[in-house]
C-alpha cells in the first residue's frame, strides 16, 4: 500500500481550478471536470458530487469545506517571489516567517478555507 495524495472537497471547481492553476502556478495534468489532478499530485474534487460518490448523498449545507484541521503543504524555490504574487489575492494567515526549524514560510487560506503553507524548498535549509 502507498499514499497517493489529499484530495479536499471545493464549492467551486472552476474557482479551485483557476486558483492553484493560475495564481498558485500548477499545472493541470487531467481535468475530469469534477475532479483536477496537477501536476504536483495535488487533486480537488467537486465537494457536492464526492459527497454523492462516497455517502450516496449531498449535503446541502453551505458550510465552507475548509475547517482549519488540515494543511495543503507547498514548497516554492523562490518563497519572497511566491508571497508577492499571491498575498494580494488570498486571506492572508500570516507574511514570510521563519520557522523555529529554520524554514521561512507564508500561509492563507484558499477560496474554501482550506489552509495552505508555503515554504522555501527544503533542500535551501542546509544552505543557510
Amino acid at each position: 500500500m502507498r499514499f497517493v495524495n489529499p484530495i479536499p472537497f471545493v464549492t467551486d471547481i472552476a474557482r479551485s481550478k483557476a486558483f492553484y492553476g493560475e495564481l498558485l502556478g500548477l499545472g493541470i495534468v487531467h481535468d475530469f471536470g469534477n475532479f483536477v489532478l496537477f501536476d504536483t499530485g495535488f487533486a480537488i474534487h467537486d465537494g457536492k458530487s464526492l459527497e454523492r460518490t462516497i455517502w450516496k448523498k449531498s449535503d446541502e449545507t453551505s458550510e465552507p469545506y475548509g475547517r482549519g484541521n488540515i494543511l495543503l503543504y507547498f514548497e516554492h524555490e523562490d518563497v519572497d517571489a511566491a508571497f508577492e504574487a499571491i498575498a494580494p489575492h488570498v486571506d492572508l494567515i500570516h507574511p514570510v516567517e521563519r520557522q523555529e526549524w529554520g524554514q521561512r514560510v507564508f500561509r492563507f487560506y484558499d477560496p474554501d478555507g482550506h489552509a495552505v503553507e508555503i515554504g522555501e524548498l527544503q533542500l535551501d535549509l542546509a544552505a543557510d
